[in-house]
């Protein structure tokens, strides 16, 4: 877009949507929200193969509520799986009911959830920063680095903040009506439950921290009574309480079995938060790393995040003026991201737990960034963070391709495994495995390692460029299309790697010669090979004590037999049913002075048998 044909500029309210974008524009902005999605997201439904832990653990849930016609009852390998949930789960196995079992029909629900954080974001966006400001939150939404990361896999922290960025919509919605309406104050409450029933009480707990947090800065904590409390928790009720009650009565106390509201409430929310969860499993990742994760992902769009926080209403006089609709959306959206941040600063933490605050940084950009277009004294501010957006680019792409001359293909045939390091004091982390990888594993990323580099090298020279001759529509979906080739890369290099975090192609390798009878075995926790039991569709056995996500539903009387002591296993592999043993080890002790036979290597991972198969 040249000078001499830019856009008008006009002030910001609220009456007039397309402040520095004209309305006619508005079906090709939404044209390219949807396109990115169906390149970045809707593409990579198909591949890779489910990974092993909470990926196939999740899908066979899903996969077993279907199978038993238990909607209330989550069930893996056949046993309670009671600490998570449901509506993921619902919504997977209605996907699974209506296209079959598959891996795309799996990321089908978490990919339609994508879309619609991205149309929500980009609506409210525009309500509050007008339509450029909703175009540019949704632009960097759909194309930052860690919901696109953190999508990959079945987890649902991005639906999470896609009900805290309507629950925050709907809760200024009632600030700007003299009297909260039904819609508001109900569309509230149903969004708030949604969440309860998505990850629990962070549902809950979040948004109330947050508003009340926000009525107590403006001195207007008295608006919460005009929200019409009563038939507002009648609806939260409606929503939230019937799967929670239902639940309780069909997993009570036992015996020394503690029932469902102790083991959900008390030990997954509260003992987890300090720490204290039986079992232990969940480390903690480093609080200044973890601060740091959050600017990350939403590289490369929080360069501007410093603009966009010099413009949320912090000082005492402003806060307690009279805001307007911007800058009560600005604030809110800043309490939400310092809500959840804060939230986690003190319990235990993974990676991809500040990924609910993303959305609302993504607002608080795009609104800046609107903002830069309608000011020209805004755009000097633009071009300084570009150019520390290619200095930060220049300094990794050097790495980058130092990495990559130093990189050697490996011959054809080579498990990557044997390239790797084994550190299994990271695995739980989300991204431990990846701390695996040497300078002669990389040798299997240099496509991908080099197309990231020249991708993210072209991006922010052109962004820069076209910034300082004012040219900001242009540089800003330059920035996104510098981010399709980074996020293709991440997706070619993710497939390549999958064989080491999934057990596909042993559950291929086990189907090929498996007969009714036939036993699996896993040496050693259910979730390392979760995998063999989606795929296979057959219970597993394991050779390890119960732990992680079966150790609660073993202690219920119906729990099948699936557990396996050393002399269980020596026994049912010396007798004659014949017996698949999944292991992570060269040398398994469990089998040393017995005969065995190899039935297929990959990822470091080898099916073994005690019986001869045919090649």
């Amino acid at each position: 877009m040249s000078s001499s044909t830019r856009l008008p500029i006009a002030p910001l309210d609220l009456t007039n949507s397309a402040a520095s974008l004209p309305s006619r524009f508005r079906p090709f902005l939404l044209s390219v929200i949807f396109l990115l999605w169906l390149v970045i997201y809707a593409a990579g439904m198909f591949s890779p193969a489910l990974l092993d832990d909470v990926d196939t653990i999740h899908a066979e849930a899903a996969r077993e509520m279907l199978q038993r016609n238990d909607w209330v009852t989550l069930h893996t390998n056949g046993i309670r799986y009671l600490e998570k949930a449901p509506l993921m789960y619902w919504s997977v196995a209605l996907s699974y009911k209506a296209f079959g079992i598959s891996e795309w029909s799996t990321r089908l629900p978490l990919m339609l959830c994508v879309l619609a954080g991205l149309l929500a974001t980009y609506g409210i966006g525009k309500r509050y920063y007008g339509e450029a400001g909703g175009f540019y939150a949704a632009l960097a939404l759909a194309t930052s680095i860690g919901p696109y990361i953190f999508t990959r896999f079945e987890i649902p922290d991005f639906e999470v903040g896609l009900w805290l960025l309507l629950t925050f919509y709907f809760f200024l919605r009632t600030l700007e009506e003299d009297t909260p309406s039904r819609t508001s104050c109900w569309g509230f409450a149903a969004v708030c439950a949604l969440n309860i029933l998505t990850k629990g009480l962070i549902g809950l707990v979040f948004p109330a921290v947050a508003i009340v947090l926000f009525l107590l800065l403006t001195g207007r904590l008295r608006h919460m009574l005009k929200m019409r409390i009563v038939s507002s928790t009648l609806v939260f009720l409606a929503i939230a309480a019937p799967w929670h009650i239902l639940a309780s009565l069909r997993n009570p106390a036992q015996g020394n079995v503690k029932g469902f509201l102790w083991f959900y409430f008390v030990n997954e929310h509260f003992l987890r938060y300090i720490n204290k969860r039986v079992p232990p499993g969940y480390d903690t990742v480093p609080l200044l790393i973890f601060w740091g994760l959050l600017i990350l992902w939403l590289m490369p769009w929080s360069v501007f995040l410093p603009q966009a926080v010099r413009d949320i209403p912090w000082r005492w006089r402003e806060l307690r003026g009279r805001l307007s609709a911007t800058q009560r959306a600005s604030l809110m959206f800043a309490l939400w991201v310092l809500v959840v941040v804060g939230f986690f600063t003190f319990s235990t933490r993974q990676e991809y737990y500040t990924i609910p605050a993303v959305p609302g940084m993504a607002l608080l950009v795009g609104g800046w960034l609107g903002r830069e277009m309608r000011e020209p004294t805004q755009q000097r501010l633009g071009r300084i963070s570009s150019l520390v957006l290619l200095i930060i680019v220049a300094v990794g792409s050097v790495v980058g391709l130092a990495l990559w001359a130093s990189s050697r293909a490996p011959a054809p045939g080579t498990d990557l495994a044997d390239l790797l390091t084994k550190n299994p004091e990271d695995y739980d982390f989300s991204l431990g495995h990846f701390l695996d990888l040497t300078p002669q594993a990389l040798g299997a990323f240099r496509i991908p390692l080099l197309g990231a580099v020249v991708s993210l090298l072209l991006g922010a020279v052109a962004n820069w460029v076209l910034r300082r001759r004012g040219k900001l529509l242009a540089a800003n979906l330059t920035l996104a299309v510098m981010m399709i080739g980074l996020l293709t890369c991440v997706h070619t290099a993710f497939v390549t790697f999958s064989p080491i975090l999934s057990s596909k192609q042993l559950a291929v390798a086990i189907q090929n010669h498996y007969r009714p009878g036939d036993v699996i075995v896993v040496d050693g926790p259910y979730h390392q090979a979760s995998t063999l039991n989606f795929y296979t569709g057959i219970p597993l056995r394991i050779l390890h004590e119960p732990s992680g996500n079966l150790w609660y539903g073993s202690k219920f009387p119906d729990a099948p037999h699936v557990w396996e002591t050393q002399a269980s296993f020596d026994a049912l592999w010396a007798g004659a049913t014949r017996v698949f043993l999944w292991t992570d080890q060269d040398d398994p002790r469990e089998l040393r002075g017995k005969i065995s036979y190899r039935v297929a290597r990959s990822g470091g991972k080898s099916i073994l048998t005690n019986q001869p198969v045919q090649p």
